[in-house]
């Protein structure tokens, strides 16, 4: 099954279950990937969270029965999950603007969202600069934090934390520490799905070889081969435009799937704002 064709799966997964009690760990298990990786490709190429598809299609199904049918909306209500005709009301209105009873007066204008198909736009104007290479296991120092990936925690919460470290000297110390083969600070991302499948484990380190310095964690990367994209431009502007076109154009058309073990964001030590500024993607594949 090709990267597409099992993206499309979960999604009919979700839509063939819209009015069922719906599982995030069963609706990635359809693409046969991690919850982080499911919600983190799903919502990198359609803009929107999981959830948030979820609730826009389970409230344009229900205004198109308001507008058809006698249906009740207490009834309406419970039918699209929600625990009272208050709560429901609320939600219609945050996606409609207009309230159910002016539905059923025929007042107003409906928001639609239809079901998604994924489909492979084959740009490739602007190449994605990318190499292929292979490295034996390597050691990283640093700190790490753990997030959920449930309601974006990890994207809201791991900027505070390159705030914290680029403040408080810790960016310096491994930049100084950073004696490894990948060279510059990393952004490693660690999916904790053997053991809980909604948190990642999130690290700021460097590649370092030798005795773990004090108060600095270690982390071994294991051998993998690496899909090695080039970022180029500000951050984050530019790393977070990389991410989007390797999961949109790279990922459908190379034959390639993410091998399941940590990636890196490798910064290297010079202004990262800067417009001419060079960073890099790793991804680890199979």
């Amino acid at each position: 099954m090709t990267w597409v064709e099992s993206l499309q799966k979960a999604i009919d997964y979700m839509e063939e279950h819209l009015l069922d009690s719906l599982s995030i760990d069963n609706i990635a298990k359809q693409a046969n990937v991690s919850v982080f990786h499911f919600q983190r490709t799903f919502a990198i190429l359609t803009d929107t969270t999981v959830g948030e598809y979820i609730r826009r299609r389970r409230l344009t199904l229900a205004a198109e029965e308001l507008s058809r049918t006698d249906e009740k909306v207490i009834d309406l209500a419970y039918k699209y999950g929600y625990d009272t005709p208050e709560a429901f009301t609320k939600a219609f209105r945050r996606q409609h603007g207009i309230s159910p009873s002016e539905v059923r007066k025929g007042k107003g204008k409906l928001q639609s969202y239809n079901r998604l198909t994924i489909q492979v736009s084959l740009k490739g104007v602007e190449p994605v600069k990318y190499s292929i290479v292979e490295k034996e296991a390597f050691q990283v120092v640093g700190i790490k934090r753990e997030y959920s990936v449930m309601n974006n925690e990890n994207l809201i919460e791991i900027p505070k934390l390159w705030e914290e470290v680029n403040s408080n000297g810790t960016a310096r110390l491994l930049n100084q520490l950073n004696n490894g083969p990948v060279k510059g600070v990393l952004g490693v991302c660690v999916d904790k799905s053997d053991t809980d499948s909604r948190k990642i484990d999130y690290w700021i380190a460097a590649a370092h070889e030798g005795e773990q310095p004090e108060k600095l964690l270690h982390l071994e990367i294991p051998a993998s081969k690496w899909a090695v994209f080039e970022v180029n431009g500000p951050m984050p502007e530019a790393m977070q435009k990389t991410w989007e076109r390797i999961f949109s154009e790279w990922f459908p058309s190379s034959g390639y799937r993410h091998a399941g073990t940590p990636e890196l964001e490798v910064y290297p030590d010079d202004d990262a704002y800067q417009d001419d500024y060079y960073s890099e993607i790793w991804i680890p594949v199979k």
